[in-house]
């Protein structure tokens, strides 16, 4: 079975003044606070959301 890809993301920007469904994404990709980092599976959805914030976010 071949290993699942993933994708690691950080959080460099605050969501504060962003609009609301952006904050959702942010959420939505398990990021809280400043500088955290979530590892996801690397699927053309969570891309799409990465995508979606990119502004605020690094993909490490």
């Amino acid at each position: 079975m071949a290993k699942q890809q993933t994708v690691k993301v950080q959080l460099v920007r605050s969501p504060i003044g962003c609009k609301e469904s952006h904050r959702a994404t942010v959420r939505g990709l398990g990021l809280r606070k400043l500088n955290s980092v979530s590892e996801l599976q690397d699927t053309p959805a969570v891309r799409g959301m990465i995508n979606k914030i990119d502004y605020l976010v690094k993909v490490l």
